[in-house]
């Protein structure tokens, strides 16, 4: 699976680490960086840069910050992308199986590295279930044809 990986400088460290155990597993891993975590940037252009490939299909990506919900915010603005910030593994699994979500946001402050780790196995290895759920993904999708602040 290609995994496209980008964060900020406080999402480094985690990110480094994720992107390791991902070669290990066999992904395709594409990292957008930031380059270090000593200078600080801005998360949406991190985040953002990941999303757009994300929205166009080429595969799915796991963004981190310092708390994942900036990251979550700017990815959730690009069309075709349905990120999820999870903080468990529970929640994770569940954002794919009900919720076809196809970016992961971790926190890089606020998650330990085995938490990350078996968050990213349990959003990678979910199917989306479809049925029932399919009905509300495509209320999401349409979201991203509407115009800006319809309902």
């Amino acid at each position: 699976m290609r995994v496209f990986l980008a964060g900020d400088h406080a999402g480094y460290e985690l990110r480094q680490y994720l992107a390791r155990r991902l070669y290990e597993w066999g992904h395709d891993v594409v990292d957008l960086g930031s380059a270090n975590a000593t200078d600080s940037v801005d998360y949406p252009d991190y985040a953002v840069a990941a999303a757009e490939r994300v929205g166009r299909g080429e595969g799915v990506g796991v963004l981190v910050c310092g708390t994942g919900m900036g990251v979550s915010m700017a990815a959730n603005k690009v069309p075709g992308v349905r990120a999820a910030r999870c903080t468990d593994t529970f929640s994770a699994r569940m954002a794919r199986a009900h919720n076809d979500a196809n970016v992961l946001c971790l926190g890089g402050w606020i998650t330990g590295l085995g938490l990350a780790e078996d968050m990213v196995r349990a959003f990678l290895g979910t199917s989306f279930e479809g049925g029932r759920h399919q009905r509300r993904v495509d209320k999401l999708n349409a979201l991203d044809r509407s115009p800006k602040g319809a309902t």
